[in-house]
């Protein structure tokens, strides 16, 4: 039987590896800016319910990093830190990026901004948590 830790371990996996893609391209010689950006909203996310999950709450469904991010400060309040920091500026990028329907490409600084973003949720996210 899995433990809460064991599955939110599945969703740390996820989410490093979406941290992982968006990073490798945002170095390649002509990125793929949404692409990169709708990965690091992706590794939020997972990060964000994974930490819930961790602590035996059922995480939503949804991409909307601020309603995501409220559960959380329920549970602790130092992640209001993340939306000090701007997290929840990364939601449109799960939602409204991936279709051509509204067609935007963020530019550098903006996906820059979106990884170091994802970069900090996971160094904060993993120093709450015991995960050996």
């Amino acid at each position: 039987m899995s433990t809460n830790r064991d599955t939110a371990e599945l969703w740390f996996i996820k989410a490093r590896n979406d941290l992982k893609t968006g990073k490798d391209e945002f170095i390649t010689k002509d990125p793929a800016t949404d692409t990169i950006c709708f990965h690091m909203q992706q590794a939020v996310e997972k990060y964000l319910k994974g930490y819930i999950i961790y602590h035996g709450h059922e995480a939503e469904k949804t991409h909307n990093i601020s309603r995501i991010l409220e559960k959380c400060i329920s549970m602790d309040l130092s992640f209001a830190e993340l939306v000090d920091a701007g997290v929840d500026n990364l939601t449109p990028y799960g939602t409204v990026i991936r279709y051509p329907d509204d067609f935007y490409i963020p530019d550098m600084q903006e996906t820059g901004d979106a990884v170091r973003l994802a970069v900090l949720v996971e160094k904060f996210i993993m120093g709450k948590l015991d995960m050996k």
